[in-house]
């Protein structure tokens, strides 16, 4: 199959390349190098290059030509720095997603898997002794200035047990960045229902692993802590380090798009279909850190009890669906995925990815 690779150059995307070159898949790799994302510019990848960005619909046009399937990985990631970002993500994120869509339904490309995340979620699931399954909102900047980080009840405000959340979860996006991957979303089941397409979302969990961008307000808490280890710096904890997270290697995220690229045969014309893409072992931030820095030689971890406000506390996948419905299934373990990253190169980063 002759499959557009949306953000082909980056991070994430350069594994699907590798991914799909190994299932003996034709990659084409689309990317517009923005400084933003590449300091330095990358070495031309392994795969037919088309440098254009995905929100020119020409651009789109040209590289769709031939193509079987997309997988869309191009978009604007992390949590930014403030709302001033908004703009820039939404462009990024939104229209650049409904231009790709548009030129798909022109050229008659009716296959996608979408880069989607986990932050469409916000906080992830809890059981009240007292109240079953319940949602709480967002935490109050009294109680983490407190040092109260974990969510409470909101009918009795007792403690909650953090569990595993499902792709039939509701949706509760807490910044900017988690509401443009779910309008995302909501655009390729649009497109799909529109023209009788077949679209997947892969909500990534936190992928870390070789390639990760450094020094940047963007990345995911793997890459500061990477990046503080090779300054000869303690990696900064937040809160406690009590969150819970599901860290999965990003060689795992790629064969996750080359199994759903193959799955996609089996799923009725017009759907979309979400799929959770985690480890299965979820660990806290502390233990990552640890984990990490013990791998790396560096110094230890420092809990500083600081906080970002957007930040939820615990959030963790099933990824039972992914498994039953495509096969798939994770091969770096959490120590193995951890020693590896340790001494892997990272890329540059001009401030965002």
């Amino acid at each position: 199959m002759r499959v557009l690779v949306t953000g082909g150059a980056g991070f994430i995307g350069s594994h699907v390349v590798a991914a799909l070159a190994a299932e003996r898949h034709e990659p084409v790799v689309l990317d517009a190098l923005l400084p933003a994302a590449h300091a330095v510019e990358p070495e031309p990848p392994d795969a037919e290059f088309i440098r254009g960005d995905v929100r020119d619909p020409g651009t789109v046009r040209a590289a769709l030509r031939g193509v079987d399937a997309v997988c869309h990985q191009a978009a604007m990631v992390g949590l930014g720095k403030d709302f001033a970002d908004a703009p820039a993500y939404v462009s990024c994120n939104d229209l650049g997603t409904a231009v790709l869509l548009a030129g798909m339904a022109e050229a008659g490309v009716r296959t996608l898997v979408q880069a989607g995340s986990m932050v469409v979620y916000g906080e992830g699931r809890y059981v009240c002794s007292g109240h079953g399954v319940v949602r709480p909102g967002p935490r109050a900047v009294e109680d983490l200035q407190a040092g109260r980080f974990e969510p409470r009840c909101p009918v009795c405000a007792a403690e909650l047990v953090p569990g595993l959340v499902g792709e039939d979860a509701p949706a509760d996006p807490r910044n900017v960045y988690a509401t443009t991957k779910l309008a995302q979303e909501h655009l390729a089941a649009a497109w799909a229902r529109s023209v009788g397409g077949v679209a997947v979302s892969l909500r990534y969990h936190n992928v870390y692993g070789p390639g990760m961008p450094r020094d940047t307000p963007y990345a995911g808490v793997a890459s500061f802590f990477r990046s503080a280890l090779a300054r000869g710096e303690a990696p900064r904890v937040f809160e406690d380090g009590g969150q819970r997270r599901d860290f999965v290697h990003v060689r795992d995220v790629a064969g996750a798009n080359a199994a759903a690229l193959a799955g996609l045969a089996g799923h009725p014309p017009g759907g979309h279909t979400a799929y959770n893409v985690g480890s299965g072992e979820p660990h806290t931030v502390g233990e990552m850190a640890v984990e990490l820095a013990a791998a790396h030689g560096g110094p230890a971890p420092v809990v500083t009890g600081e906080f970002r406000l957007g930040d939820v506390r615990h959030i963790t996948a099933d990824s039972s669906r992914l498994r039953r419905d495509l096969g798939w299934r994770p091969q770096v373990g959490f120590a193995a995925g951890m020693a590896e990253f340790a001494r892997a190169g990272q890329r540059a980063s001009a401030g965002a990815v």
